[in-house]
């Protein structure tokens, strides 16, 4: 028996206990932890205490509890799909995703209006309110089976102006830069990284485990002006995916001498 005797409360004496336990590779990743009243005879404690210091670890995302099985060792391996942020172009002007083919539909794509909120509002540089086309879209990697949640914000304004997306604003983000372009605009690219901790319904969708932060990736294609046009969300388990980014280094414009 490892009684405990440690300043603190009991219960977070006990977490303190498995975490060591587990970070040591006496408990290993996907193993079953000991059952509850092995852990109270082994600590001295109470079934409560027990309780309480496996909801801690729970929370922290070191164990998941497995309804009708136990708690199990949560799995400390690499994520399971590299996605290349990055745009390519074709010999003809068209725009390839390099992880284009990896994702397949899982359901059909909703199409609907809506208005920009006070972080849509901020990436496409408009007032809270203003009309926008959205598409949203359930993702899926077939290989993985890592899950997505992708959404497309289009302005009204700019769909307006260029007829082919207020006619079919669902369209792939590669075609829709494909259609921008054939209007007369020059693109660039912004692109934000980061994490939160998913809502109920995010939790359910990309039916992520206990603890598990999200990745929420925006894109915002801007035109020859720098205005921005068109905005593109993704939400993905942080546990299941990294991002990969292609940097260079951007030339500085030449120092003028003092004659």
């Amino acid at each position: 028996m490892s009684e405990i005797q440690r300043p603190g409360a009991l219960y977070q004496q006990v977490a303190a206990a498995i975490r060591q336990a587990i970070l040591t590779g006496e408990f290993e990743p996907e193993s079953l932890l000991p059952s509850e009243a092995q852990l109270m005879t082994r600590y001295g404690v109470s079934r409560p205490t027990v309780r309480n210091a496996i909801a801690a670890l729970r929370a922290e995302g070191l164990i998941d509890v497995r309804h009708g099985k136990g708690s199990f060792v949560r799995a400390s391996s690499q994520p399971t799909l590299t996605i290349e942020r990055r745009i390519d172009r074709t010999s003809d002007g068209k725009f390839v995703m390099p992880n284009g083919d990896i994702w397949q539909e899982a359901e059909k794509p909703a199409t609907y209006r809506t208005h920009t909120t006070k972080d849509t509002s901020r990436l496409l540089q408009l007032a809270e309110g203003e009309a926008l086309f959205g598409c949203d879209r359930l993702l899926i990697d077939p290989s993985t089976g890592t899950r997505a949640m992708h959404r497309t914000s289009i302005p009204f304004e700019v769909a307006e102006a260029v007829p082919l997306l207020s006619e079919e604003p669902c369209k792939h983000p590669a075609s829709i830069y494909w259609v921008l372009t054939q209007a007369g605009h020059k693109l660039s690219w912004t692109e934000t990284v980061r994490a939160h901790m998913p809502l109920p319904d995010e939790r359910t969708t990309l039916r992520l485990p206990d603890a598990t932060p999200i990745l929420h990736v925006a894109r915002t294609a801007h035109g020859t002006d720098d205005r921005p046009l068109f905005l593109e969300e993704l939400r993905l388990g942080a546990d299941r995916a990294e991002l990969a980014y292609r940097i260079t280094a951007d030339k500085q414009p030449a120092r003028r001498t003092r004659a």
